[in-house]
């Protein structure tokens, strides 16, 4: 798998799967019914390093962002989002996208990452304990789950020096 930085001819590779996965309604605060402009200015306005994950056929099969979470002083902690072709998961999809985020962030200059709203019934929360996020805290029932009713919000974080 090849994890390249993306360029503006894979926003339409990217879009089907990200406009699926945001449409379940499980995983991210968006609206699930957000249009495809306002998704692609959300996962690749001009803050934001935008990767893709290629196959080895070249199809785009997951994508992430890396931005900073903050302002001003606070600019250098990191904030990323993550999204895998649903049809592609349990492969290392994340988890290879997840480390390499992690390592540009690094070399970014990004003193630690901040996740403010992982849903957490969400799978990934296992991948990202596994890379040594912490739960800081969660928001009690403040994400209306399609399955699992009102859920919490975790804010997680990691630190990267």
């Amino acid at each position: 798998m090849l994890i390249r930085d993306a360029v503006a001819g894979d926003w339409p590779r990217i879009w089907p799967f990200w406009h699926r996965i945001v449409a379940a309604g499980e995983t991210y605060t968006w609206d699930p019914d957000t249009p495809q402009e306002t998704a692609r200015a959300l996962w690749t306005g001009p803050a934001k390093r935008v990767y893709v994950a290629e196959d080895p056929a070249g199809a785009v099969v997951g994508s992430a962002y890396l931005t900073p979470n903050y302002g001003g002083p606070a600019a250098d902690i990191a904030n990323a989002g993550f999204m895998v072709d649903p049809d592609r998961g349990g492969h290392g999809i994340g988890r290879a996208l997840a480390e390499h985020v992690l390592a540009e962030a690094a070399t970014h200059g990004y003193r630690a990452m901040v996740f403010n709203a992982v849903v957490e019934t969400n799978p990934a929360v296992a991948l990202w304990t596994s890379l040594g996020f912490t739960i800081l805290g969660t928001v009690p029932h403040a994400f209306a789950h399609p399955r699992h009713g009102r859920v919490g919000l975790h804010i997680m974080y990691k630190a990267l020096d």
